[in-house]
């Protein structure tokens, strides 16, 4: 009985243990596991705003209903034992969280000024864009360091974590800011105040009238003649924010937008009108300047003059005149009354070719500077290049019973065309067509080639625009397959097509020529004289100046003609041999200049005038030595 007492205690004693002891040891090991538990952050350095989203494990709440502060936990699930974020994690959260801090603080003073709304809209997105990237960030770090805690066992996976950058706004470019925010600013406010000055309602309000005009006057001082912020003055951010004041209270005066909207309109609509008439203005000065001739242009040719005429008959011939006629040697047509601009065209070419002593040049010139042409060569010659020089009115053959273009020159109606000045007289709103250089037979001595030149095979013209830069030996190796003339088309641009040039409402061109056909360029052409002779081109010449002599089918110049007379007859060159539009288009491309043989400063802005394009100006004066003394004496220089 005893034994059995004795073994009933054991099992009552171990019940005992269970019951009184267990509950201890599991809420002692319930506590531990609580204890493990470590907040990321402090919560008093958390910042909750509308903007700027705190990582929780929880979903987010809205703002407006949060009472206190939440801190981030990290648990992992698997085992589920705690693993404690290292300091470094806890430090980039903190710096993240202090970041958004300062952000919110500068978009919260933005708002309370409403001028700083206006004036700096620009860094309000980039400040919207931070905030963004910073919730990305976040996000990113969140993830970065539930990797960390899920794999502490492992040193590298930890050491790669904490070597990886945190990327901020700074580490991004910097986006270009407009420096003249508050220049256009002011002018929108000036504008403003006219608008409201002219309404009836502003007249009636003497003592508003009154304080608007002086605002007015005040923005005018500040802006001056200021294209960028920092012209303005120290004081005009006060005349700013003093002309929104009165803005403000001209906008409580006027309860009629209506006529707010009709004065507007009516403003836009007299600013359109004023630029196409200033549109017009610059179009007819800019023609008229292209006619006139530069002081130091005209200066030039009287000094030469001066000089040749001085000269003894001896001094006043050429050198290598035998070589004028050797059809083995590569020779230029040059039809020109500029004397500066031939002689660049020459020195460049003879600059830039791999043996001069080949190149023969034969300028063509009026009366009028034909001393002069002569005088320059003579004093600069090209080096070993050969140079010939002619008067137009030697060529005794070229008259009126000849050539049906000079005959429609010397008509009553071409000259009323061009100098007739009262109101019934035929006018042509496109005032390049009504040049007086058209009048000029110069122009139209390309179409005569082979009766200049009858003993040449291939000639290469050349227009006094254009600038050599290399070597043109190469273009008489040219097969032309049959055709008269070589040139670069033109075609990659609308406006040099066949429809831009010839009248198709008529039928005798709409029946034998394409509106799309391509154009091509004078300047710099190959001109086979044998195929000339062969297909009669002067002669096809001739029959269309007859059928246009009332300019039904085109209006004047050379190239319309030129058009049709070589129809079918052109063989296309590589585009580098020939690049135009630098004396018109500034945004011709620098690497197509670069590679181009020849650059031609086709249009008005000529680079000898003052309103040639200055980024291309220096391709032209490169060949012209301004230390030479006509040069000086002219008072000429770059």
């Amino acid at each position: 009985m005893k034994k059995m007492k004795l073994w009933l205690r054991k099992p009552v004693l171990v019940l005992l243990f269970l019951t009184v002891l267990a509950p201890i040891v599991l809420y002692t090991d319930k506590l531990t596991t609580f204890s493990s538990f470590e907040f990321i952050q402090e919560p008093s350095t958390l910042s909750f705003n509308r903007d700027v989203r705190v990582l929780n494990l929880l979903p987010e709440e809205s703002s407006a209903t949060l009472k206190e502060p939440l801190g981030d936990v990290v648990k992992e699930n698997l085992t589920g034992s705690v693993q404690h974020v290292d300091n470094e994690s806890s430090r980039r959260i903190r710096q993240l969280n202090e970041e958004s801090k300062r952000r919110e603080t500068v978009v919260l003073s933005e708002e309370d000024n409403p001028i700083k709304q206006v004036t700096q809209g620009d860094k309000r997105v980039e400040s919207a864009e931070n905030k963004e990237n910073l919730e990305v960030k976040v996000a990113e770090l969140s993830q970065q360091l539930s990797s960390v805690t899920k794999s502490e066992t492992k040193p590298e996976a930890r050491k790669a974590v904490k070597k990886e950058p945190v990327k901020t706004k700074s580490d991004k470019p910097s986006e270009p800011v407009l420096v003249d925010n508050r220049v256009r600013y002011l002018k929108d406010q000036l504008i403003r105040a006219r608008v409201y000055l002219s309404l009836s309602a502003t007249r009636t309000n003497a003592q508003f009238s009154r304080e608007l005009r002086s605002r007015v006057k005040e923005v005018q001082r500040v802006l001056g003649d200021a294209t960028k912020d920092a012209d303005l003055g120290r004081n005009a951010y006060e005349k700013q924010k003093a002309m929104d004041q009165t803005l403000a209270k001209g906008k409580q005066i006027q309860d009629d937008c209506t006529a707010v909207v009709k004065k507007l309109r009516a403003i836009i609509h007299s600013t359109e009108e004023q630029a196409r008439v200033h549109q017009k203005q610059a179009l007819f000065l800019t023609h008229l300047t292209a006619k006139t001739v530069p002081k130091g242009l005209h200066c030039l040719p009287l000094r030469l003059s001066t000089e040749y005429y001085s000269l003894n008959s001896s001094a006043q011939q050429f050198p290598n005149q035998e070589k004028l006629d050797d059809p083995n040697l590569f020779h230029y047509a040059l039809f020109s009354d500029n004397v500066l601009a031939s002689a660049v065209v020459v020195n460049s070419t003879v600059t830039n070719a791999k043996d001069p002593s080949k190149h023969v040049f034969h300028i063509v010139t009026d009366k009028l500077n034909y001393a002069a042409m002569r005088m320059w060569f003579l004093a600069n010659p090209p080096g070993k290049a050969t140079i010939q020089v002619q008067n137009i009115d030697e060529f005794t053959w070229l008259n009126a019973s000849y050539s049906p273009v000079l005959k429609q020159l010397a008509s009553r109606n071409m000259i009323d065309y061009y100098f007739k000045t009262n109101k019934g007289a035929e006018s042509d709103s496109n005032l390049k067509f009504r040049n007086p250089k058209y009048l000029s037979m110069m122009n139209h001595l390309r179409f005569y080639l082979p009766e200049i030149f009858p003993k040449l095979g291939k000639v290469v013209f050349l227009d006094d625009d254009i600038v050599v830069q290399k070597d043109l030996s190469g273009l008489w190796s040219i097969d032309l397959k049959g055709k008269v003339n070589g040139a670069v088309e033109t075609c990659g641009e609308n406006f040099h097509r066949f429809d831009r040039y010839l009248n198709f409402s008529n039928p005798i061109i709409a029946k034998n020529f394409d509106p799309r056909a391509c154009g091509w360029a004078y300047g710099m052409n190959v001109f086979d004289l044998e195929e000339w002779k062969k297909q009669n081109i002067t002669e096809v010449y001739h029959s269309w100046q007859n059928l246009n002599h009332e300019r039904q089918l085109w209006k004047l110049g050379t190239l319309p003609p030129g058009l049709i007379t070589f129809w079918k007859r052109v063989y296309a060159l590589e585009k580098s041999w020939h690049v135009l539009g630098l004396g018109y288009n500034p945004s011709v491309s620098q690497k197509e200049i670069e590679r181009a043989a020849v650059v031609h400063y086709n249009g008005n802005l000529k680079p000898w005038l003052e309103i040639g394009i200055p980024k291309f100006r220096g391709y032209w004066n490169k060949y012209v030595d301004y230390d030479q003394a006509y040069l000086r004496d002219c008072n000429m220089s770059p």
